[in-house]
């Protein structure tokens, strides 16, 4: 089967000597949305890292079918839509739409397209008009909703959101719920907002110490609860 997403046997130590990851091995199938979940320290965001070659460590990492290797790393930015948990790392540019158009111009797309896929991205996110608006100006949940569009305007296979809900006040955090419920793709999510993952996501991975301790439903997980307490986590 193709699958989004493939890690096997995935480990890596950063400089420090800190090994971060040890042996994870993970697949996700295409339009499958699924919450990583696990306490500070764990490896979540490591391993998202991972998946566009920011990090590369031992072990394979595959997306759509393309491994994660020097050569082939333009390809897999374009494929992996990485949402950092902080919009401002994400928005630098003057306007909304300097900063959505950023990616698709980068990829060296004519100007007529680069429009299209501008205005298609803050109309998937209901951000439609907010072109000439300044980023920096905008609330947080808009300022997040922006950096998800920045990341739709290359048109990716995979979405990979790092603490989205993050920093979000109770209305803001369930309209970025609802979008990312409407958008059909492949989604990895990494969250410590287990009621999020309870709506949102039918399969929940755990990590733990850099490794993955539990894969399977959601429901049943959370319904787990030594499980749970075992690794930090709460149920909601």
């Amino acid at each position: 089967m193709h699958h989004s997403i493939e890690v096997k046997d995935l480990s890596f130590a950063y400089p420090d000597g800190h090994q971060a990851l040890k042996g994870v091995s993970l697949s996700i199938a295409p339009c499958e949305k699924v919450a990583l979940v696990g306490p500070n320290g764990a490896g979540k965001s490591t391993l998202i890292l991972h998946l566009n070659g920011i990090l590369m460590g031992s072990g394979e990492v595959r997306v759509c079918a393309v491994e994660a290797r020097k050569e082939n790393l333009g390809r897999l930015r374009a494929m992996v839509g990485l949402v950092f948990q902080s919009p401002d790392d994400q928005l630098f540019s003057p306007t909304v739409f300097d900063d959505v158009a950023f990616g698709p111009l980068y990829q060296g797309l004519a100007a007529e397209l680069v429009h299209r896929r501008v205005e298609e991205a803050l109309c998937a996110v209901h951000m439609c008009g907010y072109e000439r608006r300044i980023s920096h100006h905008l609330s947080a949940g808009e300022k997040k909703r922006i950096a998800i569009a920045t990341v739709l305007s290359m048109q990716p296979e995979v979405l990979v959101l790092d603490e989205p809900t993050a920093g979000l006040d109770p209305r803001a955090r369930r309209s970025l719920i609802q979008l990312l419920c409407e958008l059909p793709m492949t989604m990895l999510v990494s969250t410590h907002d287990m009621h999020m993952v309870g709506e949102l996501f039918p399969r929940m991975v755990i990590m733990d110490e850099g490794s993955i301790v539990a894969d399977g439903p959601t429901e049943a997980l959370m319904n787990d609860q030594a499980l749970l307490e075992a690794h930090g986590l709460e149920k909601p």
